[in-house]
Formats: structure tokens, C-alpha cells, sequence
């Protein structure tokens, strides 16, 4: 924990650890003194997230659903149905490009809590998978929760994004305006930096060694990014992606690298990332289009990236010269 303080600038709260298999920075920009134990606070927000919704964890309400026969029901907590009801909105929107019952899928690729050795599945292991995915076979009735056919869930697309939302409400409500919460590379901000001025925030370019594509500069929104570059695994010179299309079983293989999304919910961005990125980039902008969504794409072009954006991703921030990063 570090707190930065002069004469001339407010005080400057940086907290960081490890949590839900990452790591987690937030800045809190203070007037006044923040609560003794605010790191503590924070540390039982993402624990309460990491024990609910891990696939990790074998105990977790998420693990416990995962084994439950078909018909079988369980009561979960209100975090966790409210990601469902966050989730289902997404799957619904999308036509099915955000699943988060594609959990045998992942396991099946090798991308899940216990790695394979990294080979491509058979077409028939993947017909058998996909008859286990379906987010429509979940039953949600209040905070019971069952199942009418034998999925599984993975909220890895979800999960990190709900807890930062939970950090920054809790932050608002200690009457603390003027933070940036980054859990695992998702983002919220408000309020202002230490320079009083909107938050500035890089998207990064995949490549090998990753660079900067854009810097724009924030206020009061939640920032999430989906990309297929760092998470694979090659066969027979045969890239094959960690987003997985639970419509078709297989890795996406179009020229969308990366997907940035802007939203006031960051668990709504991080499922919109994931949802558009399995999309690509015609039936992306179709559906940014529509829906109004703020959206930066970047393309790959043989060796360089081209980008596209939709008109409320603009309208939503501001493209800074600078290169420093708060």
C-alpha cells in the first residue's frame, strides 16, 4: 500500500495484489482519508467473487452447480445470480456468441482448470460437447438456480469485470468519487486522476511484444478488452485460439485481434468483449450499430493492424498525444 501526499495535490491511495488467478491496481485520488482497513475491504470483495464463480476453486457455488445432476437445484448467492442475469441479457443479444455454459468446450480444447496436452479435438468430440451447451438449459428462479439439461457454466468472460464493479460501488459509497479499479486488465474509472484531469487509459497492440494502439482518456466508465493472442496453442502450424464460438465448438479464425468496450457496467463490457470478439468484424459492427454500443476493433492486415470504431466509442472518449498511462 502506498499513499502519496504534498501541499499542492490531494492524496493519492494505490492498492495492488493478487486475486482470482491475477492481479488487481487501484488508485484512489482522496480528500480525505480513506478507511483504515479499505485494502481489507477490497481483498473480501474479490474473495467473495473468486469463492463464488471460480472454476478453479472445487468448492465454489460455480464448481458445486458444474457437478449437479440434471434437474438437480441449488440455492447461490445474489452476486452470483445477478452475473447469470448480467450473462443471460448478453446471450440473448448476441444470438448465442456469449455462452458461458461453453465450459465442457474449453476443457475439451485444453483451456480450462485441468490443461491437456495441446491438441485439436475430433469432430465428433466436438459434436458431443455441444450438445451440453446451451445457456438456455439454465433455470433461474430467484436465487435457485437448476439445470434442464448437462451444462456447465465458466464466467471467466464475466466474473472479473462484476468484480470490479463491486470494488467501485463500494468505493462510491465511502464517498470516494475519483478512483481507477483494474482487476486482470478490466477497468472502471471515475472522477478525475491526480492532475485533475479524465483518466488516461492505453489499449494495447497483440503482437509479440505488445505496444500501445491507442490512448484515450476516460471519466465515469468501465473499460474491458478481449483479444485471441495470448492465450493459445499451435498444431501442425495450425493456430488455434482460447475464444472459442460456442455456436460452431471451434477457436475463432477471422482477422479480429482484439476487441475494446465501453459501458457504465464493467461486467457488461468483459461479456461484450468476448461476445463481439467471437463475432468478428462484420456482424460486430452490425451489432454495435444496433444496439448503440461503444466498440474499438483492431484488425489484423498482414503485418499491421487497421482500426475501426462506432460512433459512440468516439463520442465516449478522447484520443490523448500523450503516452503516460494513470
Amino acid at each position: 500500500v502506498l499513499l502519496i501526499g504534498c501541499s499542492t495535490k490531494p492524496e493519492v491511495l494505490e492498492l495492488s495484489g493478487t486475486k482470482m488467478g491475477t492481479t488487481y491496481n487501484i488508485k484512489v485520488v482522496a480528500d480525505q482519508l480513506p478507511p483504515e482497513d479499505l485494502h481489507k475491504r477490497i481483498d473480501k470483495l474479490l474473495s467473495v467473487v473468486d469463492n463464488t464463480m471460480s472454476t478453479y476453486k472445487p468448492n465454489s457455488e460455480l464448481s458445486r452447480f458444474n457437478r449437479m445432476a440434471v434437474g438437480q437445484n441449488i440455492e447461490i448467492s445474489s452476486d452470483f445470480a445477478q452475473v447469470l442475469q448480467i450473462s443471460r441479457d448478453i446471450w440473448a443479444k448476441s444470438t448465442g456468441a456469449f455462452d458461458p455454459t461453453v465450459g465442457p468446450l474449453v476443457d475439451l480444447w485444453g483451456f480450462g482448470p485441468n490443461p491437456s496436452t495441446n491438441t485439436a479435438p475430433s469432430a465428433d468430440q466436438i459434436t458431443a460437447a455441444l450438445q451440453t451447451i446451451g445457456f438456455q438449459n439454465l433455470v433461474l428462479d430467484g436465487n435457485n438456480l437448476s439445470k434442464t439439461g448437462a451444462v456447465e457454466l465458466d464466467l471467466s468472460a464475466v466474473a472479473k469485470g462484476y468484480a470490479v464493479d463491486l470494488v467501485a460501488d463500494m468505493l462510491e459509497m465511502l464517498a470516494l468519487p475519483d478512483y481507477l479499479v483494474e482487476v486482470g486488465g478490466e477497468v472502471r474509472v471515475s472522477g478525475s486522476n491526480p492532475e485533475g484531469a479524465p483518466w488516461r487509459i492505453a489499449i494495447e497492440q497483440p503482437q509479440l511484444m505488445p505496444s500501445v494502439n491507442r490512448i484515450v482518456s476516460l471519466n465515469n466508465i468501465a473499460v474491458a478488452t478481449s483479444g485471441d493472442y495470448r492465450n493459445y496453442f499451435e498444431q501442425q502450424g495450425v493456430r488455434y485460439s482460447h475464444i472459442l464460438d460456442s455456436r460452431t465448438g471451434q477457436p475463432i479464425k477471422h482477422n479480429l485481434a482484439s476487441v475494446t468496450v465501453l459501458s457504465d457496467s464493467c461486467a457488461e463490457a468483459d461479456a461484450w468483449a468476448t461476445a463481439l470478439l467471437v463475432m468478428g468484424v462484420e456482424e460486430n459492427l452490425q451489432i454495435a450499430q444496433r444496439l448503440n454500443l461503444a466498440v474499438y476493433l483492431l484488425i489484423k492486415e498482414g503485418d499491421t493492424f487497421k482500426t475501426l470504431s462506432s460512433e459512440q466509442f468516439e463520442l465516449l472518449s478522447q484520443q490523448s498525444a500523450s503516452e503516460a498511462i494513470l
